[in-house]
């Protein structure tokens, strides 16, 4: 089952990020890196055509209280969502609390280690604080960067699936578990 979230006073700090609640002054920051060809295509949504595309997702991520802005150096470099799994794909986990992350990191800072930090501070936040069974990841196949980071924090995978994403292509989907006894 979907355990509730809310993470609007919730702030996690790692060795070099601060994971923290979205503010409206965040925009240009996410702008920066949402308008980026590539960046939002490797997770399944367009890149933003413009700051008020930008604006109506912060605004969302406020008003749903469940998706952290990654800061590192008072600059926000991505994103890290608590999401709703897909109880349907996987209805054997109905008897357990669980959520699906997903991620979004700067093209100016892959390949630093930032998400792999951000993941597992989130991942002790969600098993520690609030007593999560599994918590879900997934990425497209051919995303290799986000599978690398999700082997970095402990996922294994689980199966596949068939993702239509937000810019209507059909993508094959890696489904990949944490279960918070393997931790």
């Amino acid at each position: 089952m979907n355990l509730e979230i809310d993470i609007s006073n919730v702030v996690i700090k790692t060795e070099r990020l601060i994971l923290r609640p979205w503010k409206e002054t965040d925009l240009d920051d996410f702008f920066e890196y949402a308008s980026v060809d590539g960046v939002g295509e490797m997770a399944g949504w367009p890149h933003h055509k413009s700051k008020e595309e930008s604006k109506l997702i912060i605004d969302s991520f406020i008003n749903d209280k469940k998706t952290f802005a990654i800061e590192y150096k008072g600059k926000v470099i991505g994103s890290l969502g608590i999401e709703e799994y897909n109880e349907n794909t996987l209805p054997e986990f109905k008897d357990k609390k669980v959520r699906e992350l997903g991620f979004v990191l700067s093209k100016n800072y892959w390949g630093k280690g930032f998400m792999p930090e951000a993941v597992k501070g989130v991942i002790d936040y969600l098993f520690n604080q609030l007593q999560l069974d599994i918590i879900v990841c997934c990425h497209f196949a051919n995303n290799i960067q986000s599978k690398r980071v999700q082997e970095k924090c402990g996922f294994k995978f689980y199966k596949k699936r068939r993702y239509e994403t937000g810019y209507g292509t059909i993508e094959d989907d890696c489904i990949n578990i944490l279960c918070k006894n393997e931790v």
